[in-house]
């Protein structure tokens, strides 16, 4: 894993980035959603929301860690966590590539259900959602609005 490092983005000022990267196991995506879920709230994210963040946020990397489990792909899961100042993006990728892609026909009905459905959670938790794939891999661009700090009490 590695912290916080500041950049600046399209619009001007400084965003904050949090970044991780885990080994495709199970057992790190419970860490990764919490990790979500803490700095969003961090970042000012509505807390009505966060509940949604740490669900699309495990169904991106539960998604991915599949994805390199079926393909015997050993690279690391990505999550990027970037606070902008108006909206919160979380991005999760893979290093799947067609190598996440399932080897037989008979395999590949229940992989493909598996992964509509989880795209399918992920588009109903979260309005703004991008999902894209390449040669080394998927990635998944979610975000929310930030509260507009000249409103709140």
């Amino acid at each position: 894993m590695s912290g916080e490092v500041l950049g600046s983005y399209p619009g001007g000022g400084e965003m904050a980035t949090v970044e991780l990267r885990f080994s495709p196991l199970p057992e790190h995506v419970r860490t990764a959603r919490l990790v979500a879920a803490a700095v969003a709230r961090r970042a000012g994210v509505d807390e009505s929301v966060l509940d949604e963040v740490r669900l699309a946020v495990g169904e991106a990397c539960s998604r991915a860690v599949g994805l390199h489990r079926r393909g015997g792909v050993d690279g690391a899961v990505r999550v990027a966590l970037i606070d902008q100042e108006k909206r919160f993006f979380i991005e999760v990728e893979d290093e799947a590539g067609p190598a996440g892609m399932p080897a037989s026909d008979r395999d590949a009905g229940a992989d493909a259900d598996e992964d509509a459905l989880g795209l399918a959670v992920i588009t109903g938790l979260v309005e703004d959602v991008e999902v894209t794939s390449g040669a080394d891999g998927g990635l998944i661009r979610m975000s929310w609005p930030m509260p507009d700090p000249a409103t709140d009490d």
